[in-house]
């Protein structure tokens, strides 16, 4: 069995067991969290939501908070002497996946 969950903005698919990478969450590692936005869940019966199905639920725990890999911009001008260097480390939530209640 699997899902489809919309969390941060993108849409997810998981499967029990699963550890999933996730715009970050406001909870501590090894607390429970609950996505209720379960767009379709599929296995032996096909369900699919307009546009989420009601009362379906994913129940994950959080492993950790985390930081991705450093993302580098470098924006110049040439002949103006003008040159920006930025750098962005997007922060995530990993969480593994255990059950799907659809």
């Amino acid at each position: 069995m699997y899902a489809i969950i919309k969390t941060g903005g993108k849409q997810v698919k998981v499967e029990q067991g699963q550890a999933i990478y996730v715009e970050k969450l406001e909870a501590e590692a090894g607390d429970k969290v609950t996505f209720d936005e379960v767009v379709f869940v599929g296995g032996d019966s096909v369900k699919v939501g307009s546009p989420v199905i009601e009362g379906a639920s994913v129940v994950g725990t959080v492993e950790k908070q985390g930081l991705q890999k450093k993302v580098t911009t470098f924006k110049y001008k040439p002949k103006k002497d003008s040159h920006r260097k930025q750098g962005h480390r997007q922060p995530y939530t990993k969480v593994v996946i255990d059950e799907i209640n659809a």
